[in-house]
């Protein structure tokens, strides 16, 4: 049935934006912009596999995805560690039968002078950020079938900077920008499986948190909107990609920013 030409067609808004029946994991859903990435997910209809590594806080992200009325299953994970990565996959279609959606939110940041930063020190960031997004692609990709979607939640300050020392993370987010357009030359034509990234510009989470008032006032500056991003904001951005609404998108990059990245 048609609706009425002044209605809302609901039901074709339900066909190319909701995700019912899809199984989705998010990897860095303990806190902050993975929750709200994992339970808007859940609220378009997705059951949400959850990992990260701080495995007590992922289990109230269960919680509350259940509470909106879908399945959720919560699994301790290192992305750096490609083992762990595949056992979160392995678990995924156990538990559900299915992976449609993988969604690389998993991250960490350190503000380092690059004079100082030890290898140890960059390559940690680098095996989160950036492998981490790939083993976690790797493992994902073996399930998934035509019409999947993986989205990597890069950065905006993969694309410019932001006047700390971050060598590490900036050389991580913008190499994740990189993966994914090449993952989407690889595989979009060839497994049906589409790739893009969301890059955020400066959402209050708990990374934010770290950084001095002076500072963030400094960057609110930049911002064109005048205000910080909010959590919903940036999980729409994720949901929409993960739709059949988006399924002419691959290879791209969405930048969630407040108009950051044009000033």
């Amino acid at each position: 049935m048609t609706a009425p030409a002044n209605e809302p067609d609901i039901d074709y808004l339900r066909r190319t934006f909701g995700l019912a029946g899809q199984v989705a994991v998010v990897t860095g859903a303990s806190s902050g912009l993975g929750v709200a990435i994992a339970l808007d997910l859940a609220r378009a209809g997705a059951d949400v596999v959850l990992g990260a590594r701080r495995f007590d806080r992922l289990t109230k992200t269960c919680d509350a995805v259940r509470a909106v009325g879908r399945r959720a299953l919560a699994v301790a994970t290192d992305v750096s560690d490609p083992d762990a990565c595949a056992r979160l996959a392995d678990a995924a279609v156990e538990e559900f039968g299915r992976i449609d959606i993988l969604v690389n939110n998993a991250g960490v940041a350190a503000a380092v002078p690059a004079s100082r930063e030890t290898p140890a020190e960059f390559r940690g960031v680098i095996d989160v950020n950036l492998s981490g997004a790939y083993w976690m692609a790797q493992a994902c990709a073996r399930f998934m079938a035509p019409g999947s979607s993986i989205i990597n939640i890069a950065s905006v300050l993969g694309i410019t900077t932001a006047g700390l020392p971050q060598a590490a993370y900036t050389a991580s987010k913008a190499g994740l920008i990189g993966l994914t357009r090449d993952l989407a030359q690889q595989w979009t034509g060839r497994k049906g499986i589409r790739v893009n990234a969301v890059a955020p510009g400066f959402f209050l989470s708990e990374m934010t948190a770290e950084y001095s008032a002076a500072y963030l006032d400094s960057q609110l500056r930049r911002v064109i909107s005048g205000r910080f991003g909010r959590a919903e904001e940036l999980a729409a951005a994720v949901v929409f990609l993960a739709s059949a609404g988006a399924g002419y998108l691959t290879g791209q990059t969405v930048v969630v920013d407040g108009g950051v990245t044009i000033t």
